[in-house]
This record gives C-alpha cells, sequence and structure tokens, in this order.
C-alpha cells in the first residue's frame, strides 16, 4: 500500500533550519564591550562573538609587535611598527563594536560584566608600555655607561703616551663626557662625569706631576681650551686647574733652556710673560735672565771666548724681544739686554786673541777690526790693532803668527821701505813690534815681467832717475816678518820678506810688481 501525502487531508510542511542564531537585539553596552575587550590587543572581543579567525590575527599582531620590540633597545620600537599596531587594534575595536552590536556574547550573561573586565583588561597594554619604558630605560642606562666606560678606557691608554699621540683620542673622550652631560643630563652615566673629568684632567697633566716641564707645557695649554667646550659652570674649579700649573712649566721649561743656550727660552719666557704676566713665576723671569748674562760675561775668559760672545749677542737680541710690559720689566730686561750687548762687544777681544793663538788668523783679523770699530775708547784697542796686523801678515807668513804681538813701538835700527810699483801700496810688520803704513805708486814704475826677476844684475828701487815714495822706520833686534799689498791698481798677490836684524846695519825694503804679483 502507497500513500501520497498530497492527497490527504490536513497535512503540514516542516521549515529548513536557520544557517545562524537569529541576530539578537541591537545593545550599544555590549558593542562597547566587544571594542574594549578587542583593544586590549587579544582579540577576546572576538572569542566571544565567536570569531575565531579574527581573535587568531589579533594575537598575531601583538606577537610581532613583540618581536620587533624584545629585548628592549634604547633607540625604542620603530615608529612604523607602532603605527601599524595601532592601525590594527584602532580597526579591531571599530569592527568588535560593530559585531557586537548585534551578536550575543558567548560569556559573561551581561553586556556591562563585559564592560568591566574590557576596562581591567586595558590595563595589560598600558602596563606593557610601562614596563617596555622601564626596560628600554634600562638598556639606555646600560649603553650610557658602556659610552662612559669606553671614553674611561681612552683616557687611562692615552695617559700611557705622548701627549701629541694621544690628544685625538683625549679630544673624542671629552666629546663623549660632553654627549653625556648635554644629551643625557639625568642619567647616572651624566651623573660621574664631573668625577671623570678630574681623571681626565690629571691624566692629560701628568707630565707636570711627573716634574716633566717642558712636556707638560702642551697638554695645559690644551686643558686652558677645554672650558670653551664645556663650559666654565661645568668644570668648576677645573676650570682653572691647569693655568698654575702651566706658568710653572712655562718658567721651569724656559730656565733650563737658557742654561743650555735653546733658542726655545724666548717663546716660553713670552708665552708666560704674555699670558700670566702677575704670577710669581712671571716674577722670576729677570732674576734667570739676569743671571745668565753673568754667566756668559765670566765664559768671555774661559776657555772659549767667541762661543761666550756669540751667547751674549743672542742674550741682548732675545731679551730684547721679551714682552715685558704687562708684567712691568720692561727696563730691568732692557737694562740686561744692554749688558749683554756691552759685553758682547768687549768680548770680542778675548776672542780675536783666543782665535789667533789658535791660529784662525783669518777669523782673528775679521774679530779685531770689529773690536776696533765698535769700541773706539776700549783699553785693548790698541793691540787689537796690532793683533789684527800680525793676523793678516801670518796668513802669507804664518811664522809671523808664533807670538802675540805687544804694543811695544820703535827700535834702534832703521830700515827704509821704498815702492817700485805703479800701485799704492799698504806695508805691514811684525815682530819684536807691530805696525803697518801706506806708500803711494811710483807714477814712473811699471810691472817688472817675471823672467827679468831672474836674471842677474836684477837690483828693484835701484834707479837714479826715480823718485820712489818711501819711508824709514826704527826696529828693535831680532827677526821682522814684512808684507807689502797693492791698495790700488792690478797688484793681486801680497808678497812677504823675513828680515833678520842685527845691530851696525842698515836695512832697506823694495816692493815691486811683477806679472803674476808682488
Amino acid at each position: 500500500m502507497s500513500w501520497d501525502h498530497n492527497d490527504m487531508p490536513g497535512t503540514f510542511a516542516v521549515p529548513p533550519m536557520p544557517t545562524a542564531p537569529p541576530r539578537a537585539p541591537a545593545d550599544a553596552l555590549r558593542a562597547v564591550a566587544v571594542a574594549l575587550l578587542n583593544l586590549s590587543g587579544l582579540g577576546l572581543g572576538y572569542a566571544l562573538t565567536r570569531r575565531w579567525g579574527l581573535m587568531a590575527v589579533c594575537w598575531v599582531a601583538t606577537a610581532a609587535l613583540l618581536l620587533v620590540a624584545l629585548p628592549a633597545d634604547p633607540d625604542g620600537v620603530p615608529g612604523a611598527a607602532v603605527v601599524l599596531y595601532l592601525v590594527l587594534l584602532g580597526l579591531a575595536g571599530v569592527h568588535g563594536a560593530f559585531l557586537g552590536l548585534r551578536t550575543r556574547l558567548v560569556w559573561p550573561p551581561r553586556a556591562w560584566l563585559a564592560i568591566v573586565l574590557g576596562v581591567v583588561l586595558l590595563a595589560v597594554p598600558a602596563g606593557g608600555v610601562a614596563l617596555y619604558g622601564n626596560a628600554r630605560d634600562r638598556a639606555t642606562e646600560a649603553m650610557l655607561m658602556d659610552r662612559l666606560e669606553r671614553a674611561d678606557k681612552l683616557v687611562r691608554a692615552s695617559g700611557q703616551q705622548s701627549f701629541t699621540t694621544a690628544e685625538s683620542d683625549y679630544r673624542r673622550a671629552l666629546a663623549a663626557y660632553r654627549g653625556l652631560r648635554s644629551d643625557h643630563p639625568g642619567s647616572k652615566a651624566a651623573d660621574r662625569v664631573p668625577g671623570r673629568l678630574k681623571t681626565f684632567y690629571t691624566t692629560v697633566g701628568s707630565p707636570y706631576a711627573q716634574k716633566n716641564y717642558c712636556d707638560a707645557i702642551a697638554p695645559l695649554k690644551y686643558l686652558r681650551t677645554v672650558p670653551g667646550t664645556m663650559g666654565k659652570k661645568e668644570l668648576g674649579a677645573l676650570s682653572t686647574w691647569p693655568d698654575d700649573r702651566l706658568a710653572t712649566s712655562l718658567y721651569e721649561c724656559a730656565s733650563q733652556a737658557l742654561g743650555h743656550g735653546d733658542a726655545d727660552w724666548t717663546t716660553h719666557f713670552g708665552d708666560l710673560l704674555s699670558t700670566f704676566p702677575r704670577s710669581a713665576p712671571a716674577g722670576k723671569v729677570e732674576p734667570a735672565v739676569s743671571a745668565e748674562v753673568d754667566r756668559a760675561v765670566k765664559q768671555v775668559g774661559g776657555s772659549d771666548p767667541c762661543a761666550a760672545v756669540e751667547h751674549l749677542r743672542s742674550l741682548g737680541t732675545q731679551v730684547t724681544a721679551l714682552p715685558g710690559e704687562q708684567a712691568g720689566l720692561t727696563a730691568a730686561l732692557g737694562k740686561d739686554a744692554d749688558r749683554a750687548a756691552t759685553n758682547a762687544d768687549s768680548g770680542t777681544y778675548d776672542c780675536g786673541v783666543s782665535q789667533y793663538k789658535g791660529g784662525r788668523f783669518v777669523e782673528a783679523v775679521t774679530t779685531m777690526n770689529e773690536f776696533v770699530k765698535n769700541n773706539q775708547h776700549a783699553r785693548n784697542r790698541a793691540r787689537a790693532q796690532k793683533i789684527a796686523i800680525a793676523a793678516e801678515i801670518a796668513q802669507t807668513v804664518p811664522a809671523a803668527g808664533r807670538r802675540l804681538p805687544t804694543t811695544a813701538s820703535g827700535g834702534s835700527i832703521a830700515v827704509t821701505v821704498k815702492n817700485d810699483s805703479p800701485d799704492d801700496i799698504t806695508v805691514m810688520y811684525t815682530g819684536p813690534v807691530t805696525g803697518s803704513f801706506s806708500l803711494k805708486a811710483c807714477g814712473s814704475c811699471t810691472t817688472y815681467s817675471l823672467t827679468s826677476t831672474v836674471l842677474a844684475g836684477f837690483t828693484p828701487c835701484h834707479d837714479s832717475g826715480k823718485n820712489y815714495p818711501q819711508r824709514t822706520i826704527r826696529l828693535p833686534v831680532g827677526t821682522t816678518y814684512f808684507v807689502h799689498k797693492s791698495r790700488t791698481g792690478t797688484g793681486k798677490s801680497p808678497a812677504s820678506d823675513t828680515a833678520k836684524l842685527r845691530p851696525g846695519y842698515i836695512y832697506t825694503e823694495c816692493a815691486y810688481m811683477t806679472s803674476l804679483g808682488y
């Protein structure tokens, strides 16, 4: 038997099941609750509305942010990542509010409880931000302390080197200290900088503590420039720390150089008098200079008078150049300079004597002529003239320079010197007495050929028809050395003669010129 239900009276049809629960009536509190729960970053609003995929997206976004942010770095989270995450949170909150408006929650049964839970869970990102800030601060402090330690290591290592080598590292360390104080004023590292600056100053200025005064000058000068970059207020008492030390170093270094003839002393004394004119070391400059002039004056009578004279001349020039105005030392230094110059002039005589005795006749001539020129009233002037003559003779006849000339004059033997040449001549002689004189040219005389002078019967100065310029001098018994040379004309080479004078004789010297000279 079969039935056709369409033909049966009173039959009915069952409608199909709905694909989703019916939408709940709109509830603003529920919408707020879902939005707040999503803003926690955990997607809990989606979980309570059964949107598991969207919840997973929130978890993935939060995990990605944590991967980027941790571990905490002084530079913080990249700005783009923060902006992107906030945009996602905002979208999740808006979308959650839209869903929660007409979607029942799995739990809790009351919307206001969900709102309370959402508000409480907002503490999670807020607390995370606070914790991250603390972690970032700790990372920043660690970075700053590391920067401080690196600067300290630079200072320690530089202290083992010369300042010239280490200066660039000192500057780098100082820049690091300055950056900590100016860029991170509240940090622990910045609070430790004042103590580090004390170490910095003592390390840079360590040559002074070791009494290496010359080596201390450059680093102490550098330290005086530090207030220009760090500021006097920041440095406090350190800003003037190098001053007394530099003044002392300039004085001590210059004093050492002054005693050894090193020209650097003028630079250091000049810096001292200009930079610290009223300091105690500046007050010791003039006494030190005066003592050095006294020492050089005493050395004129020593084994090397020429060096002493040269030293005195240098002292006179160098002392004159010292800037003594601000220190009130101009007059005193001027007297020291004058005394050095005066003693240098008078000491020239001792220098010339030393040169003569040492056989340096060319130098002796120059020195003695200078002495005669510059010391018109000196008691040794007459003898200096004699020594200059003898030294010039000794250049041609070295034996003439065996004894130092005296100021003796005259004698019992007449010696007549005639000029049989067309040139004016100077006649010089030395021996028991020393002197010189000039003879005019012989107007009717000519130059002899060298051949004629070697022929038998050659007798210059014997032509009765000529009026030879002549002069008679009186000399003592003994050996006298003669040299005559041209003052004008063509004669180039001086001629010489050695005469052994004995009593009872009359001597004649004749000067004539050959084609090769006298």
